[in-house]
């Protein structure tokens, strides 16, 4: 040995303490998750694996009104599974979509005092029937994600200038097929200043 080499104790345990902070650093990076994956969130089909936060219907950044859908990986093509995704997404977005203007409807009646209980419930009625496939023509895909098993999942949806518009639509033409209805609703005022007003509930 060296005779002029001479150990350090508090040299030596600062060397093993970095190799072995190195160590764990290099383990973690090998086994870290991709950074919008979560183990609180499962995939439907693979519950155990971690999936993003927007599979287990958390909100997505941007999104007024949303849904998701999702199909099995199909021998007809990627394009063909991603569409059926879609369309799966869309039909709960209608769904959805009733659900948020209904919701301005009914913030409206009480915050107006415009009409009672009775004729909201007539007139959220009247204006989920025309909200349709063609009302939310404008959605769009804003996620999408492959779960280890291979079903395909997105999430569809709406922005708020989108789900607003596509709400005053709705009650366009509601009123249009029932204007006895909303005439209780009218207070003077003009289809397009109504519809807008109850827009702006949410």
């Amino acid at each position: 040995m060296d005779s002029n080499f001479t150990f350090a104790p508090g040299r030596g345990r600062a060397v093993a303490a970095l190799v072995m902070l190195a160590a764990a650093a290099l383990v973690a990076g090998c086994g870290s998750k991709p950074k919008d994956v979560f183990a609180e969130c499962g995939f439907p089909d693979s519950p155990k694996d971690p999936a993003p936060l927007w599979i287990c219907d958390a909100p997505v950044e941007g999104v007024a009104v949303g849904a998701m859908g999702s199909h099995e990986n199909s021998g007809a093509g990627v394009a063909f599974t991603r569409d059926q995704a879609v369309a799966s997404a869309r039909f709960r977005l209608a769904q959805n979509m009733n659900t948020y203007v209904t919701g301005m409807i009914k913030q409206f009646a009480e915050t107006t005092g415009a009409v009672g209980k009775e004729t909201v419930d007539r007139t959220n009625t009247s204006v989920t029937k025309q909200i349709t496939a063609e009302t939310i023509s404008g959605s769009k895909v804003f996620r999408s994600a492959t779960s280890p098993k291979g079903v395909f999942y997105v999430y569809v949806g709406l922005d708020d200038g989108m789900a607003k518009a596509a709400a005053q639509k709705a009650i366009r033409t509601s009123m249009n097929n029932d204007q006895a209805l909303w005439q209780q609703w009218r207070a003077g005022k003009s289809q397009d200043e109504l519809a807008a007003e109850i827009a702006k509930m949410k």
